[in-house]
């Protein structure tokens, strides 16, 4: 009887591992590099190498590992093909046939990094008790994981989720990272709410802490909470963005309840003080009761969500 499983978090400067027993109780945690050269052709044997090292230093049979789940950076499909991870250096790959065989036919399954934090938050972390969620990650970008019915959302190609880039400004003349004009990302990220908030200082003449030394969004939401109207104006703008996004991203997926991530989290529920009323403001009625919460599995999202891949 199976009484074990890994989860694999591929980042692209390291990859995290975690063993578990399969109530989802963290055993063990590490990590070794992610080898990008030579077009990540290491990075798989890595990890193979890695959890069987793992398995004898903890004396566990491969009959007693219900299986690997492993979150990519990169749009993965329900057959665990990744489709193209740029960071890795890898094109299109069968990633559960390619570490299968690497583990000598251990059972493996693969999804996009952001979706499977996404599975980890609603088993173990904030979403805990709903099976209808959609985890939004603010960080240097904005990422995002849909779960319904406690079942990932991968789409045709894997590409479901990609709420960074949802469209909602047209007169932008900066480029977001995907090449695109005005996306969510390019206001509701890190960067984008230094961009905000500098956009503001550049405009106005207003007093302010944050012309005292570097804007970011730290700085931006310590400022807020200490009543700095300018930064507040940054906040502002920044939950219009983000409330409106939700706020569709509702209308379609009619979650539960969104769990905010990533390190512009780190501010709090001050966040929702911005977020909830542009989106009460535009959500479709039937969905005003959406809840909203924390993340709180921080950069272990990632290896919860794969192991529970292996368990649903």
């Amino acid at each position: 009887m199976a009484e074990y499983v890994f989860g694999v978090d591929i980042g692209g400067t390291t990859v995290k591992l975690g063993l578990f027993d399969v109530s989802g109780n963290v055993l063990d945690k590490w990590e070794i590099p992610t080898r990008t050269e030579n077009g990540g052709m290491k990075i798989l044997p890595d990890i193979a190498q890695s959890i069987q090292d793992k398995m004898s230093e903890k004396n566990i049979a491969a009959e007693n590992v219900a299986g690997v789940g492993v979150g990519a950076p990169g749009p993965v499909d329900g057959d665990g093909i990744i489709h193209k991870a740029v960071n890795l250096g890898w094109d299109e790959m069968n990633l559960k046939k390619e570490l299968t065989a690497l583990l000598d036919g251990m059972r493996v399954e693969g999804g996009n990094d952001a979706n499977v934090a996404a599975l980890g938050e609603m088993w173990k972390g904030g979403g805990q008790g709903y099976k209808n969620l959609v985890a939004v990650t603010l960080g240097t970008g904005v990422g995002g994981g849909i779960i319904i019915n406690g079942k990932i959302m991968t789409g045709a190609t894997g590409s479901g989720g990609e709420i960074g880039h949802i469209h909602v400004e047209d007169d932008e003349t900066e480029a977001c990272g995907c090449g695109n004009y005005g996306c969510l990302e390019e206001y509701a990220s890190a960067t984008g709410i230094t961009r905000l908030a500098n956009r503001i200082l550049q405009a106005s003449e207003m007093d302010s802490v944050l012309r005292q030394g570097e804007v970011s969004s730290k700085t931006v939401f310590d400022a807020v909470k200490a009543g700095d109207q300018l930064a507040i104006e940054a906040a502002r703008q920044f939950g219009d963005y983000l409330g409106k996004g939700l706020a569709v991203i509702a209308g379609v997926i009619n979650p539960e309840i969104f769990v905010i991530g990533g390190g512009v989290s780190k501010a709090g529920e001050v966040l929702f003080d911005y977020i909830r009323p542009a989106f009460d403001k535009t959500v479709f009625h039937g969905c005003k009761n959406t809840k909203f919460a924390l993340a709180t599995l921080g950069n272990d999202a990632g290896i919860y969500g794969a192991a529970r891949m292996v368990l649903a």
